[in-house]
């Protein structure tokens, strides 16, 4: 039903009454103008109503605002008064003075958004449904699993948004004795669940504040574990009761403020609030009276002193809430006008409407305690009512045992007992905004929830507030009894209990806790900066698979249209462009495959992607680039992936596999400053060596090609210069000695110095030897990138053409053909231990 029958039916109820309508008809304008003088002269109202006169019944066009051009309707308002169509003006009247047809059509209206809702939610639970029905072609659904999915997500039995759910499978329990395994009837499944449809299907399409819960709690539970073997502090012993609980106690509960929950340990054992409650007690107050209200009593800065010390800032008031003389006063303006009974009512009522139903109990030996030992607290009290910092309507003045009853209600509420399970909900209702995320009611003001979160932040850890905000960097408040609570804000509560204390007064294994929660997740209020030093921490709200799947699309996209730009961009942003897809494609097979030459160099040259990286088919990108015939990729790739073999002539026309003993060895001249080959197979090798930059205004440059343990130097010719070798060319010089000239002398060096430096042989295999040129080395062996020049001279008559291979073993030399020449040297070879010795290292 639209809303054009709905007003069609508006005009019919108008009609039914035509007395009344003859009546309202009959009166004139100017009973019209007298009505309208009997309004305040104050009052204004402008509506802005549109200039078309809408079609039939069109009640809410008559009010839409023409807002085609804000910036329009803004002028219009501050210019010129809108016309207003009268005819449509007279009929809302009518509409709105008559409450028989008001109602009506506001029911209707509200029946028809309900409509729309249950539709909705019917077919969700169409598609749960579906998603729980038994194997085997059965339809009965399987209402067991729908609970343990559930459970892996968090969301526990006892939620009470799953009340209603569980109360008819209760009720269909009871009718049914043979329903044990918990499955039933498509029909009767979807009429237990349809209370609960909206939960469910959020959950099962994982629109949680922590998606994936499992992997979360996995890292959770090994901190916890962590954890437990700390032995350090001891228990408080200021009263009887504390000092008897065990030291052995740890528990840990988190709530996150989609009510996914998750404990370990003893999460259910109970304990008293002690100085938690006076952050929730502020809260409470706050947003009963209003934040600025209170803090004309109250201040808001750490105080530097100890949390009981008597003393008071510069305007005679208690530093913050969060310490003895605030929280006494904070209390002090809970209910003052209300008797001793319904304050402590009112209070354990909100306290439990925080919890979500949870546990909130009393623990009458405690506060018997608790009073008992309080003459510090009373010292503080008289001290503060001398300056007069309790509310003028407070009972502290009215009644001579007002002061005693204002601290036994400040007792009264540091023994309220609960357990870790209870507190982590209060605790995410404070980060939800105050909103129980059990049972969505709105507990706390927004804005008394910020307030009190900045104070936890700065004055919650008494005297290691300062160091903890540094530290963990989040609001967190702790008590006497073990209790501490954390909360991290829109994401979620934490609560830890260990008795033992450290010298502060916090809990020993829940400092430590939150120690390493930071350590391990981005939960610290400043991870959350641009450009981290530390990229290991995790972050468990962002949605995993679809952000990756997202990366890789981009990073194939731009290596398809060759989009450099784009890959540079993503890769200074720390994108993985190393990822591959379903297939193991990565961007390299992409780019080879569409002949992306400068997309190719970028992959293998910046980012590091093998050249020789395999496809679930096995094929490398050299075969892609062959099978769309891109020779210019082809080529760059083959001398990549075989650099001792020569590419067939008629390699793209003839198909098949390429067979690699079929290659015949090229044995071309050196190509632009490329080193001629020495034969060996250098699959294995890493990197090949650069030229120099100035490449074009030199006629030779040093390679080095390094593998682990092994590293190969080559002195080489441009093929490019014409210049005739020339026997006075110096050669880079090395700064640790000349190289030998003959074999003779290199021999008659290492006889004299053999005996004496054999020690220092072992070690000098590791030294670096600077040179002019470019060398990289892996393994243990040489790296070089300098051109400074040492004041040892190498002879004049060094061959043209010299290579050297350094090895964990031995160092060989070999003189090469130049271009020009027509003989060659045979090779030279010594030990690296002598050599390194003849060069007087």
């Amino acid at each position: 039903m639209d809303f054009g029958h709905l007003l069609d039916k508006i005009h019919e109820e108008v009609a039914e009454d035509p007395g009344e309508m003859a009546d309202e008809s009959s009166s004139s304008d100017d009973d019209v103008a007298h009505e309208n003088d009997k309004l305040p002269k104050t009052t204004k109202i402008t509506v802005k109503m549109s200039t078309s006169v809408p079609e039939k019944g069109g009640i809410f066009d008559a009010l839409r605002v023409d807002s085609n051009d804000p910036n329009d309707s803004l002028r219009e308002e501050l210019c010129v008064t809108p016309k207003i169509d009268e005819k449509n003006l007279e009929y809302i009247g009518e509409v709105l003075e008559r409450k028989k047809s008001v109602v009506p059509f506001l029911t209707q209206t509200i029946n028809q958004l309900a409509l729309v809702r249950n539709e909705k939610m019917e077919r969700a639970a169409d598609l749960i449904c579906t998603l729980f029905r038994l194997p085997h072609g059965s339809t009965d659904c399987s209402f067991f699993r729908l609970i343990k999915v559930l459970r892996s997500f968090g969301i526990w039995e006892n939620d009470p948004r799953l009340k209603q759910m569980f109360d008819r499978m209760k009720k269909h329990d009871e009718e049914n004795e043979d329903s044990r395994q918990w499955a039933m009837s498509q029909e009767k499944f979807k009429e237990i669940i349809f209370p609960c449809t909206i939960l469910i299907s959020r959950t099962l399409r994982n629109q949680l504040i922590i998606p994936s819960w499992l992997e979360f709690t996995q890292l959770i539970e090994t901190i916890f574990e962590t954890c437990r073997e700390s032995k350090e502090g001891e228990v408080a012993s200021y009263i009887p009761q504390l000092a008897r609980q065990s030291p052995h106690l740890w528990g840990m509960s988190i709530c996150t403020i989609d009510g996914q929950r998750f404990s370990l340990g003893d999460s259910k054992k109970n304990f008293c609030l002690q100085s938690v409650s006076k952050a929730f007690n502020y809260a409470i107050v706050a947003s009963e009276i209003g934040s600025h209200v209170l803090h004309q009593y109250v201040g808001h800065e750490p105080s530097g002193r100890l949390f009981n010390e008597i003393c008071l800032d510069s305007n005679n008031m208690p530093h913050n809430p969060l310490i003895n003389a605030g929280a006494i006063v904070v209390t002090s303006m809970i209910k003052p006008t209300h008797s001793m009974a319904d304050r402590f009512d009112f209070m354990l009522k909100q306290y439990r409407k925080l919890a979500g139903g949870g546990h909130v109990g009393f623990d009458n030996a405690t506060f018997l305690s608790e009073r008992d030992t309080a003459d510090r607290n009373y010292a503080l009290s008289y001290y503060m009512k001398e300056y007069r910092c309790f509310p003028d309507e407070s009972q502290v003045y009215e009644k001579a045992k007002g002061l005693r009853e204002e601290l036994d209600l400040y007792f009264q509420l540091c023994s309220l007992e609960t357990n870790c399970d209870t507190a982590a909900v209060m605790a995410a209702t404070l980060a939800n905004g105050g909103i129980c995320p059990l049972t969505t009611e709105k507990c706390l003001g927004s804005r008394p929830c910020r307030d009190i979160l900045s104070l936890m932040y700065s004055c919650g850890m008494y005297d290691y507030s300062g160091k903890f905000a540094f530290q963990v960097g989040l609001p967190a408040k702790s008590g006497v009894s073990g209790i501490m609570i954390v909360v991290i804000p829109n994401v979620m509560g934490i609560a830890l209990y260990s008795p033992p204390l450290d010298k502060t007064g916090n809990s020993c294994r829940g400092v430590a806790f939150c120690r390493q929660l930071i350590d391990k997740f981005n939960f610290h209020n400043y991870d959350s900066l641009l450009h981290p030093d530390d990229s290991r921490k995790i972050d468990p709200r962002r949605k995993i698979g679809p952000r990756e799947n997202e990366t890789i699309v981009q990073v194939m996209y731009a290596a398809k249209n060759g989009d450099l730009d784009s890959l540079r961009r993503m890769f200074m942003q720390g994108a993985d462009l190393k990822t591959a897809d379903y297939d193991n494609r990565t961007a390299l097979h992409v780019a080879a495959a569409e002949g992306r030459i400068k997309v190719c160099k970028f992959l293998i040259n910046i980012v590091g992607i093998p050249h020789d990286v395999r496809d679930r088919w096995g094929r490398y990108p050299l075969d892609d680039a062959r099978q769309f015939k891109n020779k210019e990729v082809a080529l760059y790739l083959f001398r990549l992936q075989y650099p001792t073999k020569r590419m067939p002539e008629n390699w793209f026309e003839v198909g098949g596999d390429l067979l690699v003993s079929e290659l015949e060895p090229d044995n071309s001249s050196v190509d632009d400053g490329e080193a001629e080959s020495s034969g060996e197979d250098e699959l294995g090798n890493g990197i090949t060596g650069m030229l120099t930059d100035d490449l074009e205004k030199r006629e030779w440059a040093l390679h080095a090609n390094g593998n682990m343990g092994e590293i190969n130097y080559q002195l080489v010719r441009r093929k490019s210069s014409k210049a005739p070798p020339t026997p006075d060319y110096k050669p880079p010089q090395f700064g640790y000695g000349a190289l030998p000239v003959s074999k003779y002398q290199q021999q008659l060096q290492l006889q004299q110095q053999q005996q004496q430096n054999e020690k220092k042989a072992s070690q000098d295999k590791h030294r670096n030897i600077n040179g002019h040129g470019h060398m990289n080395g892996n393994g243990t062996h040489t790296n070089g990138n300098h051109q400074h020049h040492q004041p040892h001279q190498l002879p004049q008559n060094i061959p043209h053409h010299m290579l050297l291979n350094g090895a964990a073993g031995g160092l060989n030399t070999r003189r090469l053909s130049s271009p020009n020449e027509q003989d060659e040297d045979n090779v030279r070879s010594s030990s690296s231990q002598e050599l390194l010795k003849s060069l007087d290292v």
